[in-house]
């Protein structure tokens, strides 16, 4: 097989994975045109919950089918006064029946490969092996949440009632925390602590989950056999993958805690190396795990989009952005060091933009919409990053989401009727936008940043509560300060999202492995309620999108911005940045402005109360040319 061909295999397969969300799509169609006789995934998923079937639990299970989000049906279940025991048994129920619905479809995309003989053999046995691992990730993130989110989490939470910056001084004090490059604490760990009599004790995966990580194992090591015989005659990547999956079985054979993240580095330094457009995706992130920052279990491929070129139009907007807000600076040789290593990582970036393919274990539990990793900055410093964004899906998936009353009640009809008349019609100018606010928002990340910055911010656990504000708005203040004025055009719609995006994140607040975006989200408010873009009555949410609006809203955001990057030039904790905004409020962060509190708590009552009723009164059709 030649490249052109196996290119246009890609594109075969592309547009089946399009082909098969979009009939998973359909569930929202049939939802909002009262065609219940063609939910019945939906009845038996209430039959499966023991729960009997009413507006809200249909649309809190549409979204946890089609979206993989809960918090829908987390909210639906507190009304039915269901304890937090309940919940959680029922989540698990949740999880399960969501796993067994997409991993039939991943089958079925396997098959589809192998029925059309699409791709190369290689590509075949890639595809085939991510799959047979996948199984095995999935039974074993059931297990996974269940010790460290709601038992040993709970517990430290328990113990220090519910104070983090207490449970991160005992786990300090107590050396429960992974060690990581050059024996300093880790910023993440691979590990999980298990209790013997009074005492924690921090033991690596393949001791604190032995059955489940050996399963893991058993199918690396088929996958890796399967490849052996097989050559890549496309990219020659054949030794790249085979390196990549050694590492990976290496590190989960791992029982040395203070060798994990050295282990998991090479993992990363193998991963790298491939740059195919078959990406697999490992465990990376670690947003779940609040105290040890455990990483998840992704376990995916990642897809990229056959007729996507390469460009540095966003990257090079990113480090004039940076050079002007590094130049208010005075002179310094600390921050000039962490300058150039930011500017070094940004140099090295790879661009992945596509839709994912297949996905397990933690990715049931929702998609990003875009990511930047390795996390490990030691990694990065050697190989640089992987950017991967997946706009096709979400462009797919926000045209598919239903009109909700909480939306119309909150924003009026007017701002609702100009963002969907953008949605709808508007194809190319959204992309422009998702470039802007979400791959402007993954090159953010990478700024302002060496690689002990988060565990040293990180001493009272809150880095990441302020790490996705300054990742967003590291991408918006590179547009705001672009001197060229080829995307001037897009103000009016970055503003649109921006604030769209602030006010529905509230609903997010009881949603733990979610608040460094809930918090985000309380950040972005603060700018929007001190330009005057929004104002809150204690019963109206007024709107006001005037240019004089828009250009304070800028300059807030600038000068906030360049206070937060002094924040992490001085690696100061992040506690100390985010309390200007929020404090916690009992469990959750609320907003330190009492108007903005009054806003968010009204909002969040309604979220509660109407979250999941269907707005009647516009139609999609009413966009859609």
């Amino acid at each position: 097989m030649n490249k052109e061909k196996f290119l246009n295999d890609l594109k075969d397969l592309y547009e089946f994975l399009d082909a098969q969300k979009a009939n998973v799509n359909k569930l929202i169609s049939y939802l909002e045109n009262k065609e219940y006789e063609k939910l019945e995934l939906i009845e038996e998923f209430s039959n499966t919950l023991g729960l009997e079937l009413k507006d809200d639990l249909r649309v809190a299970l549409v979204t946890r089918v089609v979206n993989l989000r809960d918090d829908s049906l987390v909210q639906v279940l507190k009304k039915l006064g269901k304890n937090e025991e309940e919940i959680i048994a029922l989540q698990e129920k949740a999880y399960i029946f969501v796993r067994d619905f997409w991993q039939a479809k991943h089958k079925n995309t396997i098959d589809y490969i192998k029925h059309n003989n699409l791709l190369t053999p290689f590509y075949q046995a890639i595809f085939e092996g991510v799959y047979n691992v996948g199984l095995k990730m999935s039974l074993w993130q059931s297990d996974w949440t269940r010790h460290i989110i709601n038992g040993v989490n709970k517990e430290l939470s328990s113990m220090f009632e519910g104070d983090n910056e207490k449970v991160m001084d005992y786990l300090e004090k107590n050396n429960l925390l992974d060690l990581g490059h050059g024996n300093i604490t880790a910023d993440r760990s691979y590990s999980a602590l298990v209790k013997d009599k009074e005492n924690f004790y921090s033991k690596a995966y393949i001791e604190s989950f032995k059955t489940q990580t050996t399963a893991v194992i058993d199918a690396l090591e088929e996958f890796e056999n399967s490849l052996i015989e097989i050559e890549d005659d496309i990219y020659s990547q054949k030794w790249d993958y085979i390196l990549y999956i050694q590492a990976l079985i290496k590190a989960f054979s791992e029982t040395q805690t203070h060798l994990l993240v050295e282990r998991w580095a090479d993992v990363d330094r193998a991963w790298m190396k491939v740059k195919s457009p078959v990406q697999i995706g490992h465990p990376l992130e670690y947003y779940e795990d609040h105290y040890r920052k455990a990483v998840a279990l992704e376990w995916d491929i990642r897809l990229t989009n056959p007729e996507f070129a390469q460009n540095d139009h966003r990257v090079n907007k990113i480090k004039s952005a940076f050079a002007k807000i590094f130049d208010k600076f005075d002179e310094n040789t600390k921050y000039k060091k962490i300058y150039d290593f930011s500017l070094k990582s940004l140099d090295k970036v790879q661009l992945y933009i596509g839709r994912p393919a297949l996905f397990f274990g933690a990715e049931f539990n929702g998609l990003f919409s875009a990511q930047v990793v390795p996390n490990d900055e030691v990694v990065s410093k050697e190989e640089g990053k992987k950017i991967f964004a997946f706009s096709d899906e979400i462009l797919q998936t926000s045209r598919a989401k239903p009109f909700l009353s909480l939306s119309k009640e909150i924003f009026g009809q007017e701002f609702l009727t100009e963002d969907r008349e953008f949605l709808f019609n508007e194809t190319a100018s959204w992309h422009q936008v998702y470039d802007i606010t979400t791959i402007g928002h993954e090159f953010g990340h990478i700024l302002w940043c060496d690689e002990e910055t988060e565990t040293v911010m990180n001493k009272t656990g809150n880095f990441k509560n302020i790490e996705e504000f300054k990742a967003t708005t590291g991408g918006l203040v590179s547009f705001f300060l672009d001197e060229n004025s080829d995307e001037k055009e897009l103000e009016k719609q970055v503003l649109i999202d921006t604030t769209k995006r602030a006010v529905g994140l509230m609903g997010w607040m009881e949603v733990d492995e979610v608040q460094p975006y809930y918090c985000e989200g309380l950040i972005h408010l603060s700018g929007l309620f001190e330009s005057g873009i929004l104002d809150w009555d204690e019963t109206n949410l007024t709107i006001n999108l005037s240019n004089e609006k828009y250009e304070t809203l800028k300059a807030w955001y600038i000068q906030t911005y360049t206070s937060l990057a002094n924040h992490y030039l001085d690696k100061k904790d992040a506690t100390s940045f985010l309390n200007k905004y929020a404090k916690k409020d009992g469990k959750y962060f609320m907003p330190v402005d009492s108007k903005i509190y009054s806003f968010v708590k009204h909002y969040f009552k309604r979220y509660q109360e109407i979250g999941q009723e269907l707005d009647t009164t516009d139609k999609k059709s009413n966009y859609i040319n």
